[in-house]
């Protein structure tokens, strides 16, 4: 029997915010086209699987009706630990893609595996012989490097920075050392309404001559993207300003 294939599915990058963009703004016709013909998913939340197969289905109908499609959730401890260190065996979600099905695998909003989980279920479609497809749409870590004026040939993503004031502060002395030492631009990103914390102790903290970026609401109309010095922030920045519902990618570098 020939197997079905993993598709990785891009999400719009509007997940909780008050307005959504149309699909097609935000997504290819052909990502939007595939996804339709999908009836097999692993998602991170079913509700939201759901809700984003409504708007699909509006665009491009879809190949079963939502309540026949076959939905499966990754565990709750993917989501609170992650997926990515290869704890989390996967083989057992893609039984349906050894049966010949395709399979989509969704996260909430941007690239599934990509600062979100899904990287098990890749890893796995692998390790079983199934083609693993990504499909095009936003990415928001690389949209906001792109605007960032930042390094785009050295980078990296490290996630989310500690809640702990004492700890994120030696987290953020850190992260600068290495992006001022070899000008590698650090990515990373917070919990929206987390957002205005997290730029306040960036300004606090970091040099003045060290570049900070922040990305918020990419792809949204009310997207804004600012990179200037520290000085700069600290002589213009309001802080406590962001809004708290809007998603935000943070960069520092040279």
């Amino acid at each position: 029997m020939t197997h079905g294939k993993l598709y990785l599915v891009p999400a719009p990058l509007d997940f909780g915010c008050d307005i959504q963009a149309p699909l097609q703004d935000a997504l290819p016709l052909g990502t939007i086209q595939a996804a339709a013909g999908i009836t097999h998913w692993i998602c991170e939340n079913a509700k939201s699987a759901r809700a984003y197969l409504k708007r699909i289905d509006a665009v491009a109908p879809l190949a079963a009706p939502l309540q026949a499609q076959d939905i499966r959730e990754l565990p709750r401890e993917v989501h609170k630990k992650g997926d990515h260190a290869g704890q989390f065996d996967a083989r057992p979600l893609l039984a349906a893609a050894l049966e010949g099905h395709d399979i989509g695998l969704l996260s909430e909003a941007g690239m599934p595996a990509v600062a979100d989980p899904g990287s098990s279920v890749a890893r796995a479609a692998h390790d079983l012989g199934i083609a693993v497809v990504p499909l095009t749409g936003p990415v928001s870590l690389l949209l906001a490097l792109a605007a960032s004026g930042l390094n785009g040939q050295n980078f990296a993503f490290v996630g989310y920075l500690p809640q702990g004031a004492g700890e994120r502060q030696v987290r953020i002395r850190e992260l600068e050392a290495l992006a001022l030492k070899t000008g590698q631009t650090q990515l990373f990103i917070e919990t929206p309404y987390r957002n205005a914390a997290l730029l306040q102790a960036l300004v606090q903290t970091l040099q003045h001559n060290t570049r900070l970026a922040v990305a918020r609401g990419l792809t949204l109309a009310s997207a804004h993207v600012r990179s200037e010095t520290v000085k700069s922030w600290r002589a213009k920045a309001q802080p406590g300003t962001l809004d708290e519902r809007l998603p935000a990618v943070f960069a520092i570098g040279r």
